[in-house]
């Protein structure tokens, strides 16, 4: 199967979510339903599959090393330009940055990983480096930004983990990996069947939110302010072009394979993460750019995503 015919089964998936909440056939509520099922059930078994049967050797290398530079630098100038380019304040800084370099690596990177790469095991060390480093930093920034004496909530930072169910499956996956244990066959096959759902409900859920985000014939959206638009254009590209070039730059510099190569850069190139709306919501922080970053890079990226997996194939 052809790297662009992996996409095809994430394309349909999407595609029914959209159609079935347009028609009415999952209601209202089905994208947060399908979302939370996902988020707090299926993808924690998924992540908890992964690591546990990685051997720790596969959690650090110069793969993680080369998406993490693209995070940083990627992050680091869209927190710099916030203020420089659109004149942001000091506390939407941190969303600014985040929308244009943290990864979707959860509802829809664990489908591409399972079509594109054919694992997920790359993109689990991802997703424990985005919330065990690059979530906390954010939110630190956020919690002192939010308060009027500039104190921050350690409490609420380092409980964040355990609030967290994919954090805590992935940290008991990387235990489980460390200690040598395996699952008796009673316990992992129910995980394996919920773990299979977490593809499919994941972009189910992705299609219904992008009929719940698109504009209403009824209520036509206003047109945008041009320094609205400047911005999105601008998070928009760091985030599908910039981070992921910057990501085979760094790959090509660290001598990775091409299998390597291809994970790293697919993995930079998914889009803006949902999480950067919640974060925003929670602190009453550039929700606008967040919101839209979200929509409009998720709506893109699945035709970035297979180009870059074309060239690089």
């Amino acid at each position: 199967m052809s790297l662009v015919s992996a996409f095809v089964p994430i394309w349909i998936l999407t595609a029914v979510g959209y159609v079935a909440c347009r028609w009415g056939l999952l209601g209202e509520a089905a994208a947060s339903v399908l979302g939370r099922f996902v988020f707090h059930l299926a993808m924690p078994a998924a992540l908890f599959l992964a690591l546990s049967r990685m051997p720790l050797s596969g959690f650090a290398g110069r793969s993680l090393l080369a998406f993490a530079v693209s995070t940083v630098a990627v992050v680091g100038f869209g927190w710099a330009g916030a203020s420089r380019l659109f004149g942001r304040e000091p506390g939407e800084r941190p969303i600014w940055g985040m929308a244009a370099g943290y990864v979707n690596s959860a509802n829809l990177g664990i489908p591409i990983a399972t079509q594109v790469l054919g694992d997920v095991s790359f993109l689990a060390v991802v997703v424990l480096l985005q919330v065990l480093v690059v979530a906390p930093v954010i939110l630190v920034a956020l919690d002192r930004h939010s308060d009027p004496a500039g104190r921050i909530r350690v409490r609420r930072i380092a409980s964040l983990p355990v609030r967290n169910p994919v954090i805590l499956a992935s940290l008991f996956g990387v235990a489980c990996s460390a200690a040598g244990l395996r699952l008796p066959s009673a316990a992992a096959a129910p995980l394996t069947l919920l773990a299979g759902a977490a593809v499919p409900a994941a972009l189910v859920a992705l299609g219904a939110s992008l009929h719940r985000t698109a504009p209403s014939r009824a209520e036509p959206a206003e047109p945008a302010e041009p320094a609205g638009a400047a911005e999105l254009a601008a998070v928009s590209a760091l985030k599908l072009v910039a981070q992921p070039v910057i990501a085979y730059a760094a790959g090509l510099a660290l001598h990775l394979s091409a299998p390597q190569l291809l994970a790293v850069v697919v993995c930079a190139g998914l889009p803006t993460a949902q999480n950067t709306f919640i974060f925003a919501q929670e602190y009453g922080v550039g929700e606008a750019v967040a919101n839209r970053a979200v929509v409009v890079t998720t709506t893109l990226s699945l035709a970035t995503l297979a180009v870059a997996a074309t060239l690089l194939g």
